[in-house]
């Protein structure tokens, strides 16, 4: 048994220690917001913060995870009022929209350490991240927009 605060909760997970955070998210607590992408840490749709750092879920065994919080997607708001949501929406980032869950939250770690990024900040935050419908431009602009909110 682990026990792991997520999204300022604590969760009791019936699983073994080298369980991926993902699997534990999605499988056991039915949290599915977090994606699986590429399962190799490569692609960023399964990121999610860890100590307000962008972690890598699908890498994370729930195991190395005690005393840390856990941040989702789900964490962020639950009425899309996170300033990143925000702009997310009013810039219209999303098309196809898989990997946004995941730029979301590798864009709040930036935010977080660094609440006034440059285009520089921003590519280099988010270098880690595939969006296969290309929208960088947009995400750029958005957390611009997030920065100033």
């Amino acid at each position: 048994m682990v026990s792991l605060k997520i999204n300022g909760v604590v969760r009791n997970i019936d699983a073994p220690d080298d369980m991926p955070l993902l699997w534990a998210l999605r499988d056991v607590l039915n949290m599915t917001g977090t994606k699986y992408g590429c399962g190799a840490g490569d692609c960023g749709a399964c990121t999610v913060l860890v100590n307000n750092d962008s972690a890598r879920a699908c890498q994370t065994p729930i195991g190395s995870l005690t005393d840390a919080e856990v941040i989702t997607i789900e964490g962020l708001s639950t009425d899309n009022s996170h300033p990143l949501q925000k702009a997310w929406i009013e810039v219209g980032v999303p098309q196809c929209g898989y990997c946004q869950a995941g730029q979301i939250m590798s864009a709040a770690a930036l935010l977080i350490a660094n609440p006034k990024p440059t285009d520089a900040d921003i590519d280099e935050a988010m270098r880690h991240n595939i969006c296969r419908c290309g929208t960088y431009t947009n995400i750029r602009e958005a957390i611009h927009r997030a920065s100033v909110g």
